[in-house]
């Protein structure tokens, strides 16, 4: 489909099944150039259809001297453009080009502190001669760099830390830039784009209007219907389409029993009273409510409400002679990396989104995902070129499934509505401090399948656990967990200990991603 991306100049990445492979493309994003991922074994025609002016080869698990390792495909040097490597992408270079890589006699995963060399192109003049820390995570290392190679940064455990070949621009660092905790990481990433000659075009206005253009294109004259679920992806990618389409587009909220404290009533102002979206309210909480019964596994909760989502869709279109044949899905980057690894074959499955993996194999529409490669800062970047409200671009991420998955082990209506007045206690404690925004990217309460022994007055009580959840993120690929001051942490418990009926004891998840995901099912 020939869009305004068609024209567009771009950075492929080759995919080894790095942890990190989809921060290199937000970083790129960031720097307002267009980038797509590919596995390392992508067709090479399917790689150089966008004319990339540049390639990055990301790291991974692999060694290059082992059984089965990813090669370096025949087509990248060929291509005579500028190319970086990364941790395994600068080893599978060096190996190509006549180097050496063997196990190291030290491995390095974190924190490093490097020696930057005079003269390198990459690492800011500034370093030249200095120290600086990086983050590192290998266990081989390039022994030897290849003819007409020079190294640039090292350490006693790593000699050989970067390398490049000026004439060439290719350039290799076991180090990785995309991570935070690397020093100028940015600053490196984008010397390396400089060389390229690329212009700076990925901006929201573009995004924009190229989704417009792509809507249309796949829809032409049809009808569609959205699937709203209050977040603000199904929100932005709503958006889109009505903007492309108009009143060709019904929006379908189905109120599933399973949402946050106020979030129907919400939902259904701004999409009506605000938006001028032609909208359709359904409550389907006891069909919900069914279906969940006697469900525990978070996998199966996923698939059963995808099902009944799409159930739902269809008999209600049909009912409103709406003869639909596309459907909405607010599909983001992170749900397609998390449903199936790292969104390519390399990477094993972590879990079903609503989004991606929790419908149907046989849908009676075809999905249009206008979100489905945008990270969550552009999805928001969107919203607001699009003028959606505030509050409703800046709102913390919601799943698909709703409270299910963040009710832990059987789904009741009783226990949905002691995890929504706890939730609804979190919410408004952290909006109290301000910090909602900033302070936290996501947080809110899960109701644990265990109970502990209490005491309330002169009674023994043996009731449920809360579990509160913050974290701060600026890309949902990785996360840390907020430092919530105390005084707010002891507000929060002691109101849902006295305001929540059936919970004796909250505890704080001081877990980051990774190694754990954000939410907890």
């Amino acid at each position: 489909m020939d869009t305004l991306l068609h024209d567009m100049e771009s950075v492929a990445i080759l995919d080894f099944g790095s942890q990190y492979s989809q921060l290199i493309a937000r970083r790129l994003r960031e720097a307002k150039v267009y980038c797509e991922l590919f596995p390392f074994d992508a067709r090479p025609e399917e790689v150089l259809r966008l004319k990339p002016k540049a390639l990055i080869l990301s790291g991974g698990p692999s060694s290059t001297y082992g059984v089965d390792a990813p090669e370096l495909p025949e087509y990248i040097l060929k291509a005579g453009i500028p190319i970086l490597g990364i941790c395994y992408g600068m080893q599978v270079l060096a190996q190509s080009l006549g180097g050496k890589v063997t196990p190291a006699r030290v491995h390095e995963y974190g924190r490093s502190q490097l020696h930057c060399h005079p003269g390198s192109l990459l690492i800011p003049e500034e370093l030249a001669g200095t120290n600086f820390h990086a983050w590192m995570s290998h266990g081989d290392i390039v022994t030897a760099v290849p003819v007409n190679f020079s190294i640039t940064a090292s350490n006693n455990s790593c000699p050989i830390a970067a390398m490049e070949n000026q004439d060439r621009n290719i350039f290799g660092l076991q180090f990785h830039p995309e991570v935070h905790h690397t020093e100028q990481g940015s600053q490196i990433l984008e010397r390396f784009l400089s060389h390229t000659g690329i212009r700076r075009e990925w901006t929201p206005g573009f995004m924009v209007a190229d989704s417009i253009e792509r809507i249309r294109a796949q829809v032409g004259q049809s009808k569609v219907i959205s699937a709203i679920s209050g977040g603000v992806d199904s929100a932005v990618a709503t958006a889109l389409v009505h903007r492309a389409i108009g009143d060709r587009l019904t929006c379908f909220y189905v109120d599933t029993g399973l949402m946050r404290s106020g979030e129907t009533e919400q939902v259904i102002g701004t999409f009506r009273e605000q938006l001028q979206v032609r909208l359709v309210a359904i409550n389907a909480t006891e069909e919900f409510l069914n279906i969940l019964s006697k469900i525990t596994d978070p996998e199966s909760k996923r698939k059963a409400i995808g099902e009944k989502f799409i159930q739902i869709f269809d008999r209600e279109a049909r009912r409103l002679g709406n003869a639909a044949e596309f459907l909405v899905q607010g599909t983001i980057y992170p749900d397609v990396v998390e449903s199936s690894g790292k969104g390519r074959e390399q990477a094993e499955k972590i879990k079903t989104h609503h989004n991606v993996g929790g419908l149907p194999n046989e849908l009676p529409f075809t999905l249009i995902e206008p979100l489905r490669f945008m990270f969550k800062d552009e999805v928001r970047s969107v919203g607001e070129q699009l003028g959606l409200p505030q509050d409703l671009v800046w709102r913390h991420p919601f799943p698909g499934p709703g409270l299910a998955i963040r009710c832990l082990g059987e789904v009741t209506r009783e226990r949905l509505d002691r995890l929504r007045l706890s939730d609804k206690i979190v919410q408004s404690e952290l909006e109290s401090a301000d910090m909602l925004r900033g302070d936290t990217a996501q947080a809110f309460a899960v109701l644990l399948p265990v109970k502990s022994v209490g005491v309330m007055g002169d009674s023994r009580t043996y009731e449920q656990v809360v579990a509160i959840r913050a974290v701060t993120t600026d890309d949902f690929m990785t996360a840390d967990w907020a430092r919530l001051p105390h005084e707010i942490l002891a507000r929060i418990s002691n109101r849902i200990i006295n305001e929540v009926r059936g919970v004796n004891r909250v505890v704080y998840d001081i877990s980051s991603k990774p190694p754990s995901t954000i939410e907890w099912e």
